[in-house]
């Protein structure tokens, strides 16, 4: 069997701020033979995420962790699809998975244990799109990030950065199911109305609109903050630290703002870190894959009971995934970004 498979690439590395004109469509023919031991899937839905910058650069700390992106080759991404051929017993033909697809039409993948891909049960009753969300790797960095490394008790006060963003407005949610309180900050008065009055943040404000984020701060934090969600880094870390309350927690799962211009870099005080005892720990969703279906099931009866409302935005086409990719630097989505491909 032999399929026409177009995927996006980058022309060069990546080093600032990404622009379409850094991507092309190619297209390659992808063979699947029964004697190959491998998976063919088509794809339906694919991730779009900010952390994929740092792979497109030259060099990044990011490729100790995950493999850099090669120019002109093909994008590995998270995804949801459709098994269309299947040469091994565990995949069957119709099966719906969720795992690390690419940003292509068709994906062919080798069953092994170092892959990252799952079924989902034929009785799932929740959207596919879901999946990429929150059931998806944004899912899994907000719950492990929040109770794993921020480790919230009833009456703290919780900080969420890009609040908006797919992981931060899951944050916000989760942080107040704890019994905290939560504040979140975004980049439009549209995204802080929504923080407020759909999704339960006790506060919200539009960081554009404060001069001096530490005064901003400690004008929501009167008693400071105990646990401080970052996707930003820069200012907001140096902030937030200032504003932090002794033994607080600093669970740093991007910074968005340093990806595109290394002048952003965080200085922090690291004297209010040693004098405060702030814990600062870096992490990302691959950490916690053991407890991946610990936290599945325990966000899905979240949505199911309507405890936690998940925010999307979805482009439509594999022509898309450039501009749903810029457009995360330029503020413009807000949720979960993702392209539907079928």
């Amino acid at each position: 069997m032999e399929v026409e498979s177009r995927y996006v690439a980058v022309r060069h590395h990546v080093e600032g701020l990404p622009s379409e004109d850094d991507f092309e469509v190619k297209a390659a023919r992808v063979r699947w033979w029964p004697e190959s031991g491998e998976v063919l899937v088509r794809n339906l839905y694919l991730s779009v995420d900010p952390y994929q910058l740092n792979r497109m650069k030259r060099r990044s700390a990011s490729h100790l962790a995950v493999d850099g992106i090669v120019p002109g080759e093909r994008i590995d991404a998270y995804g949801a699809g459709e098994v269309v051929a299947s040469a091994c017993e565990e995949y069957k033909e119709g099966d719906v998975v969720t795992g690390v697809l690419g940003w292509e039409d068709y994906t062919l993948f080798r069953p092994s244990p170092g892959v990252l891909m799952s079924k989902l049960a034929a009785s799932d009753d929740l959207p596919l799109s879901h999946h990429l969300s929150a059931l998806g790797t944004s899912g899994m960095t907000a719950y492990a990030g929040l109770y794993e490394v921020g480790r919230p008790e009833a009456g703290e006060k919780v900080f969420v950065s890009a609040a908006s963003g797919s992981v931060g407005s899951l944050v916000g949610q989760f942080a107040k199911l704890a019994g905290c309180y939560v504040v979140g900050c975004a980049g439009t008065n549209a995204k802080v109305d929504l923080l407020k009055n759909k999704l339960g943040f006790d506060d919200a404000f539009n960081y554009k609109d404060e001069p001096d984020m530490k005064s901003a701060l400690k004008r929501y934090f009167p008693d400071g903050i105990d646990i401080y969600f970052d996707n930003v880094g820069g200012e907001t870390l140096e902030a937030a630290l200032a504003n932090m309350n002794t033994y607080g927690r600093v669970a740093l799962c991007g910074v968005i703002s340093e990806y595109t211009d290394a002048g952003h870099r965080a200085v922090p005080d690291l004297l209010e870190v040693i004098y405060k005892r702030i814990t600062i720990r870096g992490f990302f969703a691959w950490d916690f894959l053991t407890r991946f279906a610990e936290f599945t099931g325990v966000i899905s009866d979240w949505i199911r009971q309507g405890k936690v409302q998940v925010i999307e935005d979805i482009s439509d086409g594999l022509e898309s995934v450039p501009s749903a990719f810029t457009a995360l630097f330029s503020g413009d989505n807000i949720g979960k970004k993702m392209v539907k491909l079928a």
